[in-house]
């Protein structure tokens, strides 16, 4: 935490104390007994029975602008307890008793307190070492690299950035300084932080680096030849990262003398808003450097999440097949809106169509055709034409959607339009049966481990408790034979995995537990 002003807190203290006085205080306090504080004389009006409808319409409009009733019932349950009861009353904290009781033995409760919980095993990756990062070079001064090493100044540490000229780093630092801005609210300690974000064409921050983060395009050749000069430059002690969204590791380590140096730190975009870091390891890389990075993950505040060196690790493959059964479903004439507006009802932050938008329709051409060449995932023609057009998504101001200030146009459905309840089913079972891959395969250490990847890297409706728990929920046998179904009408796309077995019994086991 940044240093905070006594002032700060002037208003709601009632004593000051010193470590030596600060009983007698607290006893003198409780002799006392200060008069409570009054609300504003509005807040008072508002709270009135009269007037108690009207803002409860008001705050109801608000809470629905951020979260769904069906979804999300506790903030609505909050209101209509204020709106019938007002602040206290006898009856009201009655209500409130019989209220909580029922909000917190629903499906959603249940499931947002594991999410709680998946979020600390999360956390507890990165306590199995104590070595602490002050030093970050980044290679790569794009919106990944240049967000990433900014991040890295936020949260303490001196970064370094490099690229080829001044002029690709420059863009970063606007970026940064904006972020520092809005982070900091302080100029002093905005321009502090732009202070230790160093411009490095040279690449001279390597050798007192304690970490290396490559953050340069998916060219494997390109990678290469940036680990081969770092290892020469760096300290024998300073880890090597990558920040690559597909390409396993094991591609990336021939110029390496020392392979066990080398993770993977895949990083979410945009950088400053999203938890969730892979930790990807390959079959060469050291239990330190894993360590290493997942205790770095922790100390600039994120999620470590550690994965294999597999294509396309966790996240992405298994977000993969999702967006691109949504293409399918567009190319086939589905309405963009229409499967945008279905991912939204089942509890997706934001629908497929204007998610590949957002990522840029060009980058995931380029991570599909890598799994496709792995995995052996079919690539809609429709995502290669669109690309090939030059409408790369929200960034060229034309993808699936058109875009005016950043923001996508998308067409009202017909009055009376009824939506077609396969459209959700085929992008969700491939989701689905591209977890239970991952899971089979062993991407991930643990099942737990697979839920909080998708709730914290890709929003999946924390609601539902992550993919397992939703197969859980629903009944591994019955997802099972609506894929097979599936399969039958669409084609292999929709064979179910080999672990669809393993899943069933897990379930059925889990279930049988309670």
């Amino acid at each position: 935490m940044g240093e905070v002003s006594m002032n700060d807190y002037r208003e709601s203290v009632d004593r000051i104390a010193s470590d030596e006085t600060w009983r007698d205080e607290a006893r003198k306090l409780i002799a006392d007994k200060p008069p409570l504080g009054n609300a504003p004389m509005v807040d008072r009006i508002m709270g009135l029975a009269p007037f108690r409808p009207l803002v409860r319409n008001m705050l109801i409009k608000q809470v629905a602008s951020k979260a769904r009733k069906d979804h999300y019932p506790a903030p609505y349950a909050m209101i209509d307890l204020w709106a019938k009861h007002g602040a206290s009353s006898k009856t009201g904290y009655d209500a409130e008793a019989e209220s909580f009781g029922r909000v917190m033995s629903t499906d959603t409760s249940r499931n947002l307190i594991r999410v709680f919980f998946l979020q600390g095993k999360l956390k507890k990756q990165g306590n199995k070492t104590d070595k602490k990062i002050e030093n970050v070079h980044v290679v790569g001064a794009g919106v990944m690299g240049g967000d990433i090493a900014a991040w890295c100044v936020l949260r303490g540490m001196d970064v370094t950035l490099q690229d080829r000229e001044m002029k690709f780093i420059e863009p970063a630092l606007g970026r940064a300084k904006k972020l520092f801005k809005k982070k900091l609210r302080d100029r002093n300690k905005a321009n502090a932080a732009m202070s230790r974000l160093l411009p490095d064409v040279e690449g001279h921050g390597i050798g007192k680096a304690d970490v290396i983060i490559e953050a340069v395009f998916e060219d494997v050749d390109v990678k290469r030849e940036i680990f081969a000069d770092a290892e020469k430059r760096a300290r024998p002690d300073a880890l090597l990262a990558t920040n690559t969204s597909s390409i396993p590791l094991e591609e990336l380590t021939e110029s390496l003398s020392r392979p066990g140096r080398l993770v993977g730190l895949h990083f979410f975009n945009p950088v400053a808003k999203m938890p969730l870091v892979e930790i990807v390891h390959g079959s060469q890389t050291a239990d330190d450097s894993l360590n290493r990075a997942s205790a770095f993950t922790r100390q600039i505040s994120r999620l470590p999440l550690p994965v294999t060196s597999t294509p396309g690790f966790l996240v992405n493959r298994i977000l993969m097949p999702y967006l691109l059964e949504a293409v399918e479903l567009e190319a086939e004439g589905v309405d963009a809106s229409e499967i945008d507006s279905q991912a939204l009802d089942f509890g997706m932050p934001m629908g497929p169509v204007e998610l590949a938008d957002t990522v840029g329709l060009d980058i995931c051409l380029h991570v599909a055709e890598i799994l496709g060449q792995h995995l052996d995932v079919p690539v809609p023609q429709r995502l290669r034409d669109l690309v090939l057009q030059g409408r790369l998504g929200r960034k060229s101001g034309h993808g699936f959607y058109r875009y005016r200030k950043g923001k996508p146009i998308k067409p009202r459905l017909p009055k009376g339009y009824r939506s077609d309840p396969q459209v959700l089913d085929r992008m969700v079972l491939r989701m689905l049966n591209e977890a239970v891959a991952c899971l089979h395969e062993e991407v991930v250490q643990e099942p737990d481990h697979l839920d909080a990847g998708m709730v914290f890297g890709t929003g999946f409706a924390p609601f539902r408790g992550g993919p397992l728990r939703y197969i859980e929920t629903v009944g591994a046998d019955t997802l099972l034979e609506r894929l097979r179904d599936l399969e039958q009408r669409l084609g292999p796309r929709f064979k179910p995995d080999a672990g669809w077995e393993a899943v069933s019994g897990f379930a059925k086991q889990r279930s049988g537990n309670g």
